[in-house]
């Protein structure tokens, strides 16, 4: 198709010509006629903005794979970005593991608009460049499709999802032969050999073509119900203490995890559960929520009322693609409330250790997840460690610490991702859903409350309260790390500055001067410890113009005082804490 550049005197100047070169290039390739309408409207309309905004650069490829907005050109999700990436992807895996054509690579997808046909693009290249595929026949929830990796001893897996985000983004996630999501040297890898793949045609083979010749297979019923087996057959899934007493209200959010989180609260034993109708099917579009986040301020509304309407004990959430998990509790005085991810975590790690020889466990969760974990470990004999942030950490690092006389068991991050035991190297919202189900039936045998339980937790170890706020910075800001490791603060809200975890240079600087190096990946993150057992963490946003920060505030539980007051006191000290540090960036 040849564009007419002529008729706009500003067209004429090098950065725009050279981009629309790249715009008629484009209009080659694509194979979509939906995104090759909406370019050429762009084109049109002379909307050199948005095409600049869609042309001057590539969506990146990283250890979350791909991410972003649905729509024409290489900076944004469409078939043609799908299937350079995909062939960038195999060319990777046929470089660097062993067998990757005959082991294969796991593909499945959510129930976003054009997860399916990104999913069946994908299979398509990987096929023409002789790799096997495994391609579900329909919707999979996320750790559906990651647990395929370790059965088939795939090479890889791809999960066309973008999980929480609104309905106009889409993304491609990749786990590597491991199990787990990827990490470097990958991410950077794939993304030369996707650079590559976009100056070279692309190889594709039909999906009929493909299966004929035994490149291709479909991922039917009985593959879901290993998967369901796999959950319902995990050891530590196995508290069937008085299920049918419990009441439960449950959600997809629109999302892929109904049908198997019914069906495996079920094989549990729990006989009173109760989804919201109007968000269980996949529905990409949302209607119901403005943000498809359990974490969003009124994404759980309809399961609260659901709940409070049948009386529930726990009201309970999956994200669209069910790896993530959150859960609202009956309060004494009647209502929901939210529990937050570190609460979450802290009750399976405690949960989880008492339940057998804690000697023999490995445990862990990320540095901006709260340090309670580690004291529960410590107390239960357990083996704690620590990780950056994601979840690709957490898995990873495990399979490298475990060993034969400390076995993974359990771990968290604080934004609702949670794996217990490793039938999945990733984030499971579906297992977790049947874990806290069993932790929750259980207490309420013995007539307790998951916030009796809390308590009885924070009275052993303290009373954690955790914190993230974020702060909007300018384009072009310079980096706050910098400024903050030139003068690096003694006192942050009246309390002494003890310790100070520089993450970016791997060292631990004492206030008495001595430092200490540390065992993590370099990163933009510097960690304060102060006195009286509180902490703040600092770091840069990774997408966006923002500078995160992370807050933990440990109070003392007298024995004379009760929860409400030892949390309403332990909340102060973290406002107290938040409203002087953020005065001082």
């Amino acid at each position: 198709m040849k564009i007419d550049i002529t008729y706009n005197p500003v067209i004429n100047n090098t950065k725009v010509t050279d981009m629309m070169e790249k715009v008629t290039q484009w209009l080659q390739r694509d194979p979509d006629p939906r995104t090759r309408e909406e370019l050429q409207y762009l084109i049109d309309e002379k909307m050199y903005d948005e095409l600049e905004d869609r042309f001057g650069s590539r969506l990146a490829f990283g250890t979350a794979g791909l991410r972003g907005t649905v729509g024409c050109g290489p900076n944004r999700m469409n078939r043609l970005v799908i299937q350079e990436t995909a062939a960038g992807l195999g060319h990777y895996l046929k470089l660097n593991v062993t067998n990757a054509c005959s082991r294969g690579v796991v593909i499945g997808y959510d129930g976003r608009p054009d997860s399916k046909q990104f999913a069946h693009d994908t299979a398509s290249v990987l096929t023409a460049l002789g790799i096997k595929v495994y391609l579900t026949h329909k919707v999979a929830a996320t750790p559906i499709v990651a647990f395929g990796v370790k059965h088939f001893n795939a090479a890889a897996a791809v999960v066309v999802t973008a999980s929480h985000n609104p309905p106009e983004y889409n993304g491609f996630k990749v786990y590597w032969e491991n199990g787990a999501q990827i990490i470097p040297p990958h991410d950077s890898g794939i993304a030369m050999q996707i650079d590559d793949a976009a100056t070279k045609p692309i190889p594709l083979e039909s999906l009929t073509d493909a299966e004929r010749e035994g490149k291709l297979v479909w991922l039917q019923d009985d593959y879901y119900q290993t998967y369901r087996q796999a959950i319902s057959g995990n050891p530590l899934l196995q508290n069937h203490t008085k299920p049918e007493r419990l009441r439960i209200a449950y959600t997809a959010m629109h999302g892929v995890g109904a049908d198997m989180a019914e069906t495996l609260l079920k094989d549990a034993g729990f006989t009173h559960v109760y989804s919201v109708a109007e968000q269980r099917e996949p529905d990409g579009n949302f209607p119901t929520v403005n943000f498809p986040n359990p974490e969003e301020a009124g994404a759980m509304d309809m399961v609260m009322a659901l709940a409070e309407s049948v009386d529930a004990h726990i009201a309970c959430a999956n994200d669209p693609d069910a790896d993530r998990f959150a859960v609202a509790v009956k309060k004494p005085q009647g209502g929901y409330q939210m529990l937050t991810g570190d609460q979450v975590g802290t009750l399976f790690g405690h949960y989880l250790l008492t339940r057998g020889d804690a000697s023999g466990a490995l445990i862990g969760n990320t540095i901006v997840s709260s340090s309670l974990l580690s004291k529960i470990a410590k107390a239960s004999g357990a083996q704690y460690y620590q990780t950056l942030t994601g979840f690709k950490w957490l898995t990873n690092v495990a399979m490298q610490k475990q060993t034969a006389q400390k076995q993974f068991l359990f771990a968290y991050e604080e934004a609702l991702g949670y794996t217990v035991g490793n039938k999945v190297w990733d984030k499971d919202g579906l297992s977790a859903l049947v874990a806290f189900a069993q932790l929750a039936a259980e207490l309420e045998s013995q007539d307790k409350t998951i916030w009796d339980q809390l308590e009885a937790i924070y009275r052993q170890h303290g009373m954690y309260v955790n914190a993230q706020r974020s702060i909007a910075l300018a384009p072009g800001t310079p980096p706050v790390g910098d400024s903050l490791r030139a003068m690096p603060p003694v006192l942050i809200a009246g309390r002494k500055v003890e310790v100070i975890d520089d993450l970016k240079t791997s060292q631990r600087q004492f206030v008495g001067g001595e430092t200490q190096s540390i065992d993590l990946p370099s990163s933009d993150v510097l960690i304060y410890q102060l006195e009286g057992g509180a902490r703040v963490i600092v770091r840069p946003s990774g997408t966006e113009p923002k500078l995160k920060c992370y807050y933990e505030v440990v109070g003392e539980f007298a024995e004379s005082e009760s929860f409400a007051e030892a949390q309403t006191r332990a909340m102060h000290a973290m406002d107290t804490l938040i409203a002087d540090h953020q005065a001082s960036l």
